[in-house]
């Protein structure tokens, strides 16, 4: 499916190149594919491509003289697009433990959503959600596909030191905090996996598409997953699940 995209100048380096502004599974397919056609064309000028739900910053590194011609040169590179030009979908499971001293939001969620405990942390993982992109910290993932019976809007005041691990819901998303940060999403739980790693190549394993499903699991398991981080004996690819 060709959209209609919006193409505009974000600053004197950067185009910006817009679709409909939705949270869609077919939009975020499609906008990794022009990412992939942008970042594996010939585009010698092309420093980075940053997307989101529904966009791509086209980051150059040097001052565009023609945005008209440039724009031009990415509108015909997205006609040429089709359904193979794309990188593979991951397909990870990432354990999380949702006792009480992990999910301090819990009791609160549960009584607002008039929802048990066990009911909130089932159909929490019960549901395979998709990487939509990856920020507003380094490895934090912004999960589309929850259940719908598990919205609720972020807290109006937000915690000052969310838990590094912490599984959190904010409105219609999930998604883990890579590290200690403030955060106003609602923390249902905690996984031990280290989800962002400078040392690492790429620094965070996952990727925008790839598709998360979370496996509940005890304290006991989550503290003998986080020594085996610590002594680096636990193995990524066990995550992997094709």
């Amino acid at each position: 499916m060709i959209y209609n995209l919006k193409y505009s100048r974000y600053n004197e380096s950067s185009i910006l190149i817009e679709w409909k502004a939705i949270i869609d599974e077919n939009i975020l397919q499609d906008v990794l594919r022009f990412k992939f056609l942008i970042e594996n064309n010939n585009i010698k000028q092309k420093v980075e491509v940053i997307s989101t739900y529904n966009s791509l910053l086209i980051v150059y590194d040097y001052a565009i003289d023609s945005f008209n011609s440039k724009i031009f040169t990415l509108k015909s590179l997205y006609l040429q697009q089709n359904e193979s030009e794309s990188t593979k979908p991951s397909h990870w499971k990432i354990p999380v433990c949702y006792a009480d001293q992990f999910a301090i939001d819990l009791e609160n969620f549960s009584n607002q959503k008039k929802l048990s405990k066990s009911e909130i942390t089932k159909l929490h993982s019960d549901t395979i959600y998709t990487v939509f992109f990856i920020g507003f910290l380094p490895g934090f993932l912004y999960l589309g596909g929850l259940d719908s019976r598990l919205f609720l809007d972020r807290k109006t005041t937000p915690n000052l030191n969310v838990k590094k691990g912490s599984v959190a819901i904010g409105g219609q998303q999930t998604g883990i905090y890579p590290q200690d940060s403030p955060g106003g999403w609602h923390i249902i739980g905690n996984s031990p996996i280290e989800l962002f790693n400078t040392n690492s190549n790429p620094p965070c394993f996952i990727k925008a598409g790839d598709k998360i499903q979370f496996q509940s699991i005890s304290v006991s398991e989550h503290n003998t997953i986080t020594r085996s981080l610590e002594n680096s004996l636990f193995n990524l690819k066990s995550l992997k699940c094709d």
